[in-house]
């Protein structure tokens, strides 16, 4: 059973303890089953992967577990953001990206949109029945955002977008992106500007599926001459990049929190299984060096957790200010902690462990990808090495 004793540290307050027990209810019930196990099952280049996620967004929405993603008050309670997608994680994967992608597709909206476009985009969103996307990667622009090379022209009714967007999660199936382009107000990042794309726009195509290890709907979409109306903006033109950092902020300590949602899988299956792995007659968790390993995996996840509750404390009782230095540290350690624990799961399960199927073999799939989306590690430490430099060393 999953450790819970984090739950009563000061960062939570008791409506997140009581959130915890209310997804964590919903997950046992309704994902008794966790989709993804079976590679073959699920087919990126298929329907079925997309047929899952939309049937799990629709499940989600019918319960009200979205409400936090996408809230009615465009309140972004960080703490409960992690919390829900730890616990998603801990039972699947891909219940966890359904659950993030809702939210980090329409939460730049949640932050800046108007109020005709928060009721028009937002709702079918929070009940399921439309998925969400957040368009920012292109082929030669991933985390430097100021290489972007997708172009938005104003025309006399709104705007023309022209570019390539890549590993766009949802691709394919959302029912609107938010697309970042230069508008050119500026060089670099000051000229870079927001703009919600509803997926039937003329001129918005998705040229192509995109398989990844651990199966999930991507996709490359290309924009040739799609035309947007005025309203379409999303913020204030120029300031795209304010737009998107500041969702960013919200949403990366939350990929740290579905990292430790896979590590603690992880950790609770290796404990089970070396409890009950006989070797040289006696169960390999008597063995020393299996009781270190244990300990290091253990530590590693109370240190992710840390770092990842105290960032969404500070931005959710800081004023909304912004939380670069702590959301950065939060991502970057526990997406590489949860893939040591995640690599000495794998270890304790031996062979087994690299059989596909096995529990432990799809969460070392799984973990890859998060050391990568939404800000690589390097460039985590590039952005905490900055934000020290500027502090001259202190918070």
């Amino acid at each position: 059973m999953a450790d819970r004793s984090y739950l009563q540290w000061p960062f939570l307050e008791d409506r997140h303890r009581a959130l915890e027990m209310e997804v964590d209810s919903w997950a046992h019930a309704q994902l008794g089953h966790p989709h993804g196990i079976d590679v073959d099952a699920i087919r990126p280049h298929g329907t079925d992967v997309d047929a899952v996620c939309i049937d799990l967004a629709q499940r989600m929405g019918a319960a009200g577990l979205l409400r936090h993603g996408v809230p009615e008050d465009g309140v972004m309670d960080v703490r409960a953001l992690c919390l829900m997608r730890e616990t998603l994680a801990r039972h699947d994967g891909l219940a966890d990206f359904v659950y993030a992608m809702q939210g980090l597709g329409t939460g730049a909206i949640t932050l800046y949109g108007t109020e005709a476009q928060r009721q028009r985009f937002l709702p079918p969103v929070r009940t399921g029945h439309a998925l969400a996307a957040f368009a920012l990667s292109e082929p030669d622009a991933g985390s430097d955002v100021g290489a972007l090379a997708t172009t938005a022209t104003r025309t006399a009714s709104g705007w023309r977008l022209d570019g390539v967007k890549t590993w766009i999660s949802n691709g394919g199936i959302a029912a609107h992106y938010v697309v970042f382009a230069r508008t050119g107000e500026a060089p670099g990042t000051r000229g870079i500007s927001a703009f919600i794309v509803p997926s039937d726009t003329p001129g918005l195509i998705v040229a192509e599926r995109i398989e990844v290890i651990a199966p999930h709907p991507l996709a490359l979409l290309r924009f040739e001459a799609c035309t947007l109306p005025e309203d379409a903006l999303l913020g204030v033109a120029g300031q795209g990049f304010k737009v998107a950092m500041s969702t960013l902020d919200i949403f990366r300590p939350t990929v740290g929190a579905a990292a430790l949602g896979l590590a603690r899988r992880a950790l609770d299956e290796a404990v089970a299984r070396a409890r009950t792995r006989m070797m040289f007659g006696k169960p390999l968790g008597d063995m020393p060096v299996i009781q270190a390993k244990l300990a290091d995996m253990a530590t590693e996840i109370d240190a992710a957790a840390l770092l990842v509750y105290r960032a969404a404390w500070a931005r959710d009782t800081g004023g909304g200010g912004r939380i670069t230095r702590e959301a950065a540290m939060g991502k970057m350690f526990a997406t590489e902690a949860a893939q040591r624990v995640i690599d000495s799961a794998v270890q304790i399960f031996g062979g087994l462990g690299v059989m596909r199927g096995n529990i432990a073999e799809q969460l070392y799939r799984e973990v890859r990808a998060l050391r990568i989306y939404e800000g690589a590690t390097e460039v985590q430490k590039m952005i905490i090495g900055r934000e020290v430099l500027a502090a001259g060393g202190g918070a």
